[in-house]
C-alpha cells in the first residue's frame, strides 16, 4: 500500500525562554500511515501529539528527523492543495453562516469559483448540516461547530484529512456522530489521521495506532495485534462435581461466575488441559474465547513502561 504519511526519527527541541536549556519534545519518532487507512494518534496530554501534528501541517520545522506527506517533505507548500486539516478549538466568524464560511474556505483553498456553491451544498450534506446552512454560526452546538470545522477541512475534497481531538469536549451523542461522520469520510476514500486522547472512539473506528509517551513511540502497529503476544483465553464452564471445582479453585484461584457456571482466564497450554480434564471430568464445556485487552488497558501499560524507563 503507498504510504501518506512517514516519519522518520523526527526530533523536536524547544527553548521555553530566553537564556534557558532547550527542552527536547519528540525524541526521533517514526511510524507511517498508508493510503485509505483511518489511523489514531494516541497519548496522554503532553506526550507530543499536536506537536507532531504541527510538524506534519508545516506549522513549525523539526528540530532533525524527516517527515514526508505524499511522497512530499512537509516544508513543501504546493502538495498541500490534498491536504484538510481541522484543528481542535477551530475558531470562526460567528456574524457568519455556514454555508457563508464554508465559501470562504472553499475559496481560500483555491477551488474553481463555478464549482464552489455546489461544492459547499455538497459538504453540508455530508457533514449533516444542509438544514443549517443559512443559521449564524452564533448559533451552532458545540457539535455542530465541530461538524463545520471537519466541513471546511473537506470542502477542497482532499485525499487526506488531519483532525486534532475531533471529539473533545462533545457529549456522547455528538461523540456518535462525529465519530459516524469520520467513518462515513473513510469509506469514501479519504485517508484519515486522527489525533485524540479518547480511546474508546480510536478502539471502535481506527484500522492502527501509533502510541506516543513523553516523546516517544510506544507502540505503532494494528489494534488487533495490540495483544497478540499475550494469548489468554477465557473458558466457560458448568455442571462441575465439587471435587473438580475445589481442584480448580486451588489450582487458578476464586473462581468467577453467576450460578454454576464459572470462568477461568489461562493461557493457551493451560486453557487445552483445562478443556480435557472438564471432559474427562464429566463437566460441560460452555464457552472459549480469546480474550483481548481492551485499548484502554495496552495504553496504560505503555504509559506505565515508558515512564517506568524514564525514571531508570
Amino acid at each position: 500500500m503507498e504510504t501518506v504519511v512517514r516519519i522518520e526519527n523526527l526530533v523536536k527541541d524547544f527553548r521555553p525562554g530566553f537564556g534557558l536549556r532547550k527542552k527536547r519534545v519528540l525524541h526521533g519518532i517514526s511510524f507511517e500511515v498508508k493510503r485509505g487507512e483511518l489511523f489514531g494518534f494516541i497519548g496522554p496530554n503532553g506526550a507530543g501529539k499536536t506537536t507532531t501534528l504541527k510538524v506534519l501541517m508545516g506549522l513549525i520545522r523539526a528540530t532533525s528527523g524527516h517527515a514526508e506527506l505524499l511522497g512530499h517533505d512537509v516544508r513543501d507548500a504546493e502538495f498541500r492543495r490534498h491536504v484538510g486539516f481541522a484543528p481542535e478549538s477551530p475558531y470562526f466568524y460567528d456574524f457568519l453562516s455556514g454555508r457563508e464560511i464554508l465559501t470562504y474556505y472553499a475559496e481560500l483553498c483555491d477551488v474553481e469559483p463555478g464549482k464552489i456553491p455546489e461544492q459547499v451544498e455538497k459538504v453540508l450534506g455530508q457533514v449533516g448540516l444542509a438544514h443549517a446552512g443559512d443559521a449564524r454560526l452564533r448559533t451552532y452546538s458545540k457539535g455542530m461547530l465541530q461538524r463545520i470545522g471537519i466541513a471546511q477541512a473537506i470542502v477542497h475534497d482532499p485525499s487526506v484529512l488531519f483532525l486534532d481531538e475531533p471529539m473533545s469536549g462533545l457529549d456522547p451523542v455528538g461523540r456518535k456522530e462525529i465519530r459516524d461522520l469520520i467513518v462515513r469520510l473513510n469509506t469514501e476514500g479519504k485517508t484519515i489521521f486522527m489525533n485524540t486522547h479518547i480511546l474508546s472512539d480510536v478502539e471502535q473506528i481506527c484500522d492502527r495506532v501509533a502510541i506516543i509517551v513523553e516523546g516517544r513511540i510506544a507502540y505503532a502497529g494494528a489494534l488487533d495485534a495490540l495483544d497478540a503476544e499475550q494469548k489468554l483465553f477465557d473458558v466457560s464452564l458448568s455442571a462441575l462435581p465439587g471435587d473438580f471445582a475445589e481442584e480448580l479453585d486451588s489450582r487458578y484461584g476464586a473462581l468467577s461466575g453467576r450460578g454454576e457456571r464459572v470462568t477461568l482466564r489461562v493461557d493457551e497450554k493451560q486453557m487445552r488441559e483445562l478443556v480435557q480434564g472438564a471432559l474427562a471430568r464429566g463437566a460441560r464445556v460452555e464457552e472459549v474465547t480469546r480474550h483481548r485487552e481492551d485499548l484502554e488497558t495496552v495504553f496504560l501499560r505503555a504509559v506505565a513502561g515508558r515512564e517506568g524507563e524514564g525514571r531508570a
